[in-house]
């Protein structure tokens, strides 16, 4: 059997599937390279920006009170949008959208590029997020209805959760080459040329029907469910640097739940429904949701530590801290595309992702035994390819378990809650483990610290206790995640050739 994917038969041909999709098209994997190359610019962007942060701090004078904003922004107004987006994929079709998303996610980036004022780059940051909450969903719900064979369908996904789960970690490596050997600005430069070459390959080689006349836009739910989502993503941003009893973080959060509340009560009687609840009612749905936003939980609190902690603890350079996170990223593209895509035809889907999430957990608690002298061999190498495998063998059929079967007019929203999922889990994990490490950082110090000669020492064991400790709240998330796959998920193999398995009840 062959590996090249370009080579792989499709077993059988039907006229339709069980999306509606036509024949497959001849030209599909060149057009998956396009998906992927949007999906990764969509990625990286949440993680590039990090270690180029000090050099643009600098250059425009921003405070430490708001340069945090250059994160937050992006993150607020992709985490927040995306059901929106996903709404709009479905209304007036993939492809289109994709374009859009495209454009308009470079045009933000030439803004921020060339930003003179933190304003101005803030404002630019958001507006990526905008167009990234566009562009991710119907990048996603593309790859659903354009591979459904099922075994083309796993070397797809395969690819796709590879980039998913590696590019945070690229966005780093890349964030420090170009902020050492060219300029910070070149973090946002960078997705121009990436999405000219998307763009162009798009209108030559995606394809997708029209939008579906029979989806409307539900404006009441537009303003409940992405309002609450913001106000909870906000809530979360802030909470890292105010504290988790800050009034306007216990506001946001509580007043985020209330909206989302209200937005479930609304989807329950709209007649064109932003969130179909129907997809929440599958069972194997929810839990590929729930298992995402807790993996997350994790793996983003390990991406902030470990970049301090190479740079801060062992001295690391930015370009050689980026370096640091390549085995990670090669792992989870090992797990992902040669252990996941090629098990997941014939293998229930709960039962790579407990194995991966029971990995990852073990890869955090490797790290929970840091010291200010670990060296990078004994004690982060061997983390990162623990968890990188296991994030791999868990988000490539967290992908596809969660858009396999869905109907064509769902098949956006469908796409946004995965990427939902994977957001508010991320922006969940930042604030709430970098809360708890400084929370431990403080408490050791002020515990330990009884020579003012020892001070320099101290302080670099606290924060290095402060990670510890926080990596520990990560291992409980994965383990969480290990126990709602395994409980939640009851997805069949989807078989080799023609027709997938039948779904074991999942209602």
């Amino acid at each position: 059997m062959t590996d090249s994917p370009t080579a792989a038969p499709i077993r059988t041909a039907p006229a339709t599937d069980a999306t509606g999709v036509s024949a497959p098209d001849p030209r599909r994997w060149w057009g998956l390279v396009i998906i992927a190359l949007a999906q990764l610019m969509v990625v990286l962007d949440a993680t590039i920006v990090n270690i180029a942060l000090p050099s643009a701090q600098k250059a425009l004078g921003m405070t430490d009170g708001n340069r945090q904003w250059v994160i937050t922004a992006y993150t607020l107004a992709f985490g927040g949008l995306l059901l929106l987006g996903g709404r709009i994929a479905d209304l007036v079709g993939r492809k289109r959208t994709f374009i859009i998303g495209l454009v308009g996610f470079a045009v933000a980036s030439a803004i921020g590029g060339a930003a003179q004022s933190p304003a101005l780059l803030f404002g630019a940051r958001a507006l990526q997020g905008v167009f990234g909450a566009v562009l991710a969903p119907s990048a996603l719900s593309l790859m659903t209805t354009t591979f459904t064979d099922p075994r083309e369908r796993g070397k797809a996904f395969g690819i796709y959760g590879a980039i998913a789960g590696a590019g945070g970690a690229i966005g780093l490596l890349l964030g420090g080459v170009l902020t050492s050997y060219a300029n910070w600005r070149w973090c946002l430069y960078v997705n121009i040329p990436i999405a000219v070459v998307a763009v162009i390959g798009a209108a030559i080689l995606l394809h997708d029907r029209p939008g579906h006349s029979d989806v409307k836009l539900d404006v009441p739910g537009v303003i409940l469910g992405c309002g609450g989502l913001v106000a909870v993503v906000y809530g979360f941003s802030e909470a890292e640097p105010r504290g988790w009893s800050d009034s306007l973080v216990l506001g946001l959060l509580a007043g985020g739940v209330v909206l989302l509340a209200a937005f479930v009560l609304w989807q329950m009687k709209a007649k064109s429904p932003l969130l179909p609840l129907r997809i929440l009612a599958d069972r194997n749905r929810a839990g590929c949701f729930l298992t995402m936003g807790l993996a997350t939980i994790g793996m983003f609190g390990l991406f902030l530590f470990m970049t301090y902690y190479l740079q801060g603890i062992l001295g690391y350079s930015p370009v050689r801290s980026g370096l640091a996170f390549l085995p990670m990223s090669a792992s989870i593209i090992i797990g992902s595309t040669q252990i996941s895509a090629r098990l997941l035809p014939r293998t229930p889907p709960r039962l790579l992702m407990v194995p991966g999430m029971l990995l990852a957990a073990s890869g955090l608690v490797v790290l929970t035994q840091l010291g200010v002298d670990s060296a990078y061999a004994t004690h982060v190498l061997p983390a990162e390819i623990l968890l990188g495998l296991g994030m791999g063998l868990t988000f490539m059929p967290v992908f596809s378990t969660a858009t396999h079967g869905v109907r064509p007019q769902d098949a956006g929203v469908t796409s946004a809650m995965v990427n939902t999922s994977q957001q508010v889990g991320g922006s969940l994990g930042t604030a709430l483990l970098n809360t708890i490490a400084t929370s431990a950082t403080t408490t050791y110090v002020g515990s330990h610290l009884t020579d003012p000669s020892r001070k320099a020492q101290v302080l670099r064991e606290g924060i290095v206790h402060g990670y510890t400790q926080a990596i520990w709240w990560g291992v409980a998330a994965m383990l969480i995640a290990a126990v709602v796959s395994g409980v939640l998920i009851v997805a069949r193999p989807t078989g080799r050739g023609g027709a997938p398995a039948a779904a074991a009840a999942a209602h």
